[in-house]
């Protein structure tokens, strides 16, 4: 009895059954017409997925249960981030991420009384600096420090415009750095393409053509893992598969120059649909968007807080943001199962599919000069805002709906008055080497109105 199989008594219904049964049921209704949508990547999804039309061609493992709760804390007060620091480990934080802007901190002031051998701690440094770097080194070699460095020149090109200093200056700082460290020093920072309005195949391929970029003019870069910073949007099992072909991608690229590391990868929501209005909502978006990267295999989670367009850091934001985090992993019992993902035909089938477009999409940016190249021709920006265009458009037309802003929203909101930061694109006159890559929300036109409405 403990042996028998449960649904036996069930007979087997194959595709095209199911597909004629459908079909009766649409009374003479167009199965690909009715059925079937095309997302933005040009992915047309089915309304079911089936195993007689499933071929299992790719395998990625996604250990669910060790991913961390990430906690950002800006340094600019040395005492003042220790203090967060601590209160953020006591409440549930299990790894930190300093972004530090200026290379005259004080790291053992910063650091002293942290519990270093236990915790991950990230430094997303905003400069290159080799003296830092080594002050860092020295540190964590003789406190047994687990530190990861997030460094990226490419990735400071893309959004302000301009290297540090110059590409060859920038490379050579990198590879001194790089040839020096105990710890992993390497950073792609990817969410940037979501946050302009990138589709996923072209989130994908450019990171693909980033790290590329650093493989071939680093040689060290063997010698330790890469991190990748990912920003999750809200189509939820688009996102569960990007991260998911992410890995795929990596390991296939990373095999051809002999890199046997895995990627680290951190995920943070989306900022694309946030909103300044109904600002409650964001914090079902950042919760969803949270799912689809634990349950793509995402090794560390940095969530975003619902009030982060309008508020500077504030205790109450950060600790419902961590409490959205502890929920999904110790209540909702996310840590508990690995490779969740495994055997379900439509999520397999849409990593192969992503996967599959954005290598042959990376592979003609590679044709085409390199990654570099075609940021400085404004090939990569122009595709960028082509894409955020057609995304614009179908929330200027109510078709891609952000609910309480262009879908019952409450006429009685005012935020002009509870605005901290400013929520929308800045404008900075600079001279800069190329187009830099903006990041912007749907929503920013339509809030702008609204503001300006106020009383």
């Amino acid at each position: 009895m403990a042996n028998k199989k449960l649904f036996q008594e069930f007979t087997t219904v194959s595709s095209k059954e199911w597909k004629q049964k459908i079909q009766v049921e649409l009374k003479g209704a167009d199965y690909n017409d009715t059925l079937i949508w095309e997302s933005l990547e040009g992915i047309k999804v089915k309304p079911f997925y089936h195993k007689d039309e499933f071929k299992k061609n790719t395998s990625v493992r996604t250990n669910v249960s060790t991913f961390k709760i990430l906690q950002n804390i800006f340094v600019n007060d040395v005492e003042k981030a220790k203090e967060k620091t601590k209160e953020s480990l006591n409440r549930g934080a299990e790894s930190i991420r300093f972004t530090i802007e200026n290379e005259n901190i004080a790291i053992e002031a910063l650091l002293e009384s942290l519990p270093l051998e236990s915790t991950i701690y990230h430094f997303n440094l905003k400069f290159l600096s080799i003296p830092f770097l080594k002050k860092l080194n020295d540190f964590a070699t003789s406190k047994k420090g687990n530190f990861i460095i997030q460094i990226d020149p490419i990735g400071q090109l893309v959004k302000e415009g301009n290297w540090h200093e110059n590409i060859e200056k920038d490379f050579q700082k990198i590879n001194t750095i790089t040839s020096e460290s105990h710890f992993p020093v390497i950073n792609i920072k990817t969410n940037i393409y979501q946050n302009a309005g990138a589709n996923i195949i072209q989130q994908l391929a450019y990171t693909l053509a980033h790290l590329n970029e650093y493989f071939n003019r680093i040689p060290s870069i063997n010698n330790q893992p890469i991190t990748i910073e990912v920003a999750v949007g809200t189509n939820y099992f688009f996102e569960i598969a990007k991260l998911r072909a992410l890995r795929i991608l990596f390991n296939t690229l990373a095999k051809e120059y002999n890199h046997e590391f895995d990627c680290h990868i951190i995920a943070t929501p989306t900022k694309r649909n946030k909103t300044l209005y109904d600002y409650n909502v964001n914090m079902l978006r950042t919760t969803t968007e949270c799912m689809s990267a634990i349950l793509g295999g995402a090794n560390a989670i940095a969530n975003l807080p619902y009030d982060a367009l309008y508020h500077k850091d504030n205790e109450f934001g950060d600790r419902i943001s961590r409490n959205q985090l502890l929920i999904l992993k110790k209540e909702s019992y996310f840590d508990k199962v690995n490779n969740p993902a495994d055997g379900a035909y439509y999520i397999e089938t849409l990593t192969d599919q992503l996967a599959e477009k954005a290598l042959n999409l990376f592979k003609d940016i590679e044709a085409n000069g390199g990654f570099i190249t075609q940021l400085i021709e404004g090939t990569i920006q122009r595709k960028i805002k082509e894409s955020a265009e057609k995304e614009q458009e179908l929330f200027d037309s109510g078709k891609e709906i952000l609910l309480g802003t262009n879908k019952y929203p409450n006429k009685n909101d005012r935020m002009k008055n509870e605005l901290e930061l400013f929520p929308f694109v800045k404008t900075n006159s600079r001279k800069t080497l190329i187009t830099p890559v903006i990041e912007k929300r749907l929503a920013e036109k339509l809030e702008q109105e609204r503001l300006a409405q106020e009383e």
